[in-house]
This record gives structure tokens, sequence and C-alpha cells, in this order.
């Protein structure tokens, strides 16, 4: 297995990670190779799925190259602090730089105990393994940054929950495993050498245009900052919870990671959560921009001797970026909403539109996904309004703010087609609905038929083509067949 590792975090000085090797385990079965992902990484998808493939999937034998190592960070889990966590369950195997010259971390999430595992066993339920590989591999072609499933696999053995099921390893792929968390675990300690190295290293390998500014570590927080509200108002454009934003789960890279309890909205209810373990709401859907800016602000206190020679500048700028997120992030919003309204030209009152609408559609308990994609046809046809007002409890609600919209759509010079056919690029039809999800894990677990995870994985890959002979996939769910709750697996 040629995987060319070129592994710079693992050249960092030795606190910065733990050197493991992944657990053996019995009988190791391949379940899906991302062929298009192996292809982009530079790897030989046939030899990844191969009875040797499995076992270098499974971490039974390391590819050479590898250099397996367990990460250390920290983090605030729920608004409180924890000085030590680290990688419990997640073996990072190196990092290859693929076809289109991006640099990426491989690693095993699943793969056995660690020095950081804290009393867990380390391992992985099938069940989590489909759910990340699954939403992951959407969210990636629905254009939002994120980790990526390479691979899936079986060990053959049990792990112990509420009850007992089939384990699992997932091969991850991210732009680097760095979080906020990371540099959390060395102001905890007072390690101002380990933060500045950190630093440097993370703005090198994510934002190198940046480098020479003179702060590495200034101009480090200023793009996470930018990376993190774009990033979460792409979360609300798709209705994506991500369940668990710790800072732990926030990557400096600015992608989505670490896929837990997350789901996505059937209504729009911006007071919606769906992990079983946040039982205040902490990260329901709405509250994901404040979230945001909250854990910006834990990497900015994290920085702080770095930013400034006299504390109270490093303060100083410290607030000042971090309070810089909310005009980012609502322009940010602000372009995602605009252009699922079909919104060519800004205009003031254009975010007045979109919020009245949000409104109309949480007080009729409207599908977010169904709507949006059935406001294309309306941006096409006026004909097709009666449809869509048919989603509304009162259909009036819809029919009014319709008036508005087609106000404002007539201001611009666009035909209706074009436009139709834009929004149609940026409302999917198809999302991973939370009871699909649960249908194809219970269908593996129980049955081990992977055909309902095959079949959702295929149709997600193109989530913004209609698809007709797959349109029961794009269905909400039946009152019976509504997700409550979900479970981070661990």
């Amino acid at each position: 297995m040629n995987f060319a590792f070129d592994n710079t975090y693992a050249r960092l000085p030795d606190r910065f990670h733990a050197r493991v090797s992944p657990a053996r385990v019995r009988e190791p079965r391949v379940v899906k190779v991302n062929r298009a992902l192996a292809e982009l990484l530079g790897l030989d998808a046939d030899r990844l799925a191969s009875a040797d493939g499995a076992q270098v999937l499974a971490g039974n034998t390391l590819p050479e190259g590898a250099e397996s190592i367990a990460l250390a960070y920290a983090g605030h889990q729920f608004g409180s602090f924890v000085s030590q966590l680290g990688d419990g369950r997640a073996i990072l195997l190196g990092e290859v730089v693929g076809k289109d010259g991006k640099r990426r971390d491989i690693q095993l999430k699943g793969a056995g105990r660690t020095p950081f595992s804290r009393g867990g066993d380390g391992r992985a339920a099938l069940g989590p393994v489909l759910r990340e590989y699954v939403v992951s591999e959407a969210m990636a072609a629905l254009g939002v940054p994120t980790t990526r499933a390479l691979a899936a696999v079986t060990t053959g053995e049990p792990v112990y929950r509420e009850e007992v099921l089939p384990g699992a390893v997932l091969t991850r792929v991210a732009a680097s495993h760095i979080r906020v968390g990371t540099f959390q675990f060395f102001a905890a300690r007072g390690d101002r050498e380990a933060l500045a190295t950190l630093a440097s290293y993370a703005l090198a390998r994510h934002y190198p245009e940046a480098v020479g500014s003179g702060n590495d570590a200034l101009a480090l927080l200023d793009r996470v900052i930018a990376a993190q509200a774009a990033l979460v108002a792409r979360w609300l454009g798709v209705g994506f919870v991500h369940g668990v934003m710790n800072t732990d789960n926030t990557s400096i890279s600015g992608e989505t990671i670490d896929y837990g309890p997350c789901a996505f909205l059937d209504e729009y209810d911006p007071e919606k959560k769906f992990s079983s373990i946040d039982r205040g709401g902490r990260y329901a859907f709405g509250n994901q921009p404040g979230i945001a800016q909250w854990n910006m602000a834990r990497l900015a206190e994290a920085l702080l001797p770095l930013l400034a020679g006299d504390e109270k500048e490093a303060v100083r700028v410290a607030t000042e970026r971090v309070q810089s997120f909310t005009g980012l992030f609502v322009e940010a919003h602000e372009r995602v909403l605009r252009a699922k309204l079909g919104l060519v030209r800004e205009e003031d009152e254009d975010l007045a539109l979109a919020a009245d609408l949000l409104d109309r559609l949480g007080s009729n308990r409207v599908d977010y996904t169904v709507f949006f994609r059935g406001l294309c046809a309306s941006a096409a046809d006026p004909a097709a309004d009666a449809q869509v007002a048919s989603l509304f409890e009162e259909p009036g609600a819809f029919r009014d703010w319709a008036e508005a919209w087609r106000r404002r759509l007539a201001r611009e010079d666009v035909a209706p087609e074009a436009r139709a056919s834009a929004m149609r690029g940026v409302n999917p039809a198809f999302i991973p609905r939370n009871h699909r999800i649960e249908e194809l894990i219970q269908a593996a677990v129980l049955r081990d038929d992977f055909g309902p995870f095959e079949a959702l994985v295929q149709v997600l890959s193109r989530p913004y083509d209609d698809q007709p002979e797959f349109a029961h996939l794009s269905e909400p769910p039946q009152p019976e067949e509504r997700v409550q709750y979900t479970f981070c697996g661990t």
C-alpha cells in the first residue's frame, strides 16, 4: 500500500502527541471504499478494497511510512473546561499530499485505546461509523467544508455500549486534526513555546498566504474566525445541526469535524436539538453562530501571550477580533440566504425578507429542505406557488410572503428559468434525512444488509439533482419515523 506519507505533525515535539499503534482486530472486512477520494489521494482503491487493504484500514497492518500517533488537546465540553482530552479512539497514520497539491491527514477512528482514552475502550460501533461516512460525504457533495470518509471496515469484534454492537473503524481524511482545544492544551500548561510553534505550524499549513505578517498568532486568529463564520453560515443554509460544538470539536482549518450526534432539520425550528446529551439546548440549530463566536473567544484567550507584548493590548486586540465574528457571520449568512432565495443583487431589505420567511416557516412547521427546493419551481413559474403554499399549515402565510418576494425579484433582470437553475444549485433535493440514516444503521447492524447504506451514499453524492427514481429518499419522515434523539456512540 503506497500512501507516500510526509508526516509533518509527527515531527513536532513529543508533547504534541503520543506514539501509539492501532490495536489488532479479529476479522476485518471492508464495507466501503471511497473510490473518488482514493483517486484524489493517489491511492489504489482496488487494493484498499482487498483483503490486504482491510488489514490496513482496520489498523492490523501499518503501511510503509506511517508514523501512528494520537494527538494531545484539551477543550471546553458544554462550557466546562477539561485540561486533557486528546485522541482517545483515533490514531493518525500520517499525511499525504493529494493530486490537487493539498496536504491531508489520514486517521483511523475506532482503532483502539491510546494514552488519552480516559477509561474508554478506544473502539467505534458500526452505527456511528456509517453515520459519519454518510453525513461527511453528503456535506462534501453539498459544498460544505468537511472532513471526508475514505473507508469503513467492520472488525469482527463486539463493542459494548448500552447493548452489544458490531465494531467498526472509519478511515477519516482531514485538512488536519488541529482544534481550538489543541491550543487550549498548551495554554493551560503555560507552554508559550509550544503555543508559538503550533500557531506558526497551523498558519503555514492552512493559511500559507498569511505567513510573514510579523505575528503568526494574530494572522491565524483572523483567518480561523473568518473560516468559522463562513462555515456556520453554510451549516444553516442546509439545515445542519452539529450537536456537540465543543472547542475540541472545532477545527482550525474551517472544516466540519467530529460527526457524533449530528442531524439535519426536518421542519424549520431554530431551537431544534437532537443530541441526547445536549439537555439544555446549548448547541441547538439557531444557537450555532453564537457558540462558534464563543469558541473563537476561547481560541483568542489561548493565544493571548502571542498576540501582543503587553497584556492589556493583547486583550484589546483579542476582543476586537472576536467581536468581528458577528459582522463576518452576518455577511456570510446573507450571501447564503440571498442565493437560496434567488437574489442576485444586494439590497438593504433582503435580510428582513429572509427573516420574515424563516419566521413563517417556523410557525407553520414547514420542512426546510422541501420548501426551498419547491421555491425553485416557484421562481421558474408562479403556477408552482400552490404546491409550495400547501406545505404550510396556513397557506396564506406563504402567499403573503411570496408577494413581497416577487416584487423583489422584479427589480432584477434575470430570466425565471436561469434564476430557478441557480437556486437548484444551492437548495438541495436530498439531505441525509435522520430517519433514513437510522434505517440504514438498523439494516447493517441487525441484518448485515448494507444495501440501504450504499443507496443513500449514491444518492447523496448528487444532492442537487432531482433523481426521480430515488424521490422517496427526499421525503420528510412520517410521524412514527421522526428521530428525536441522536447519540455520540462513545
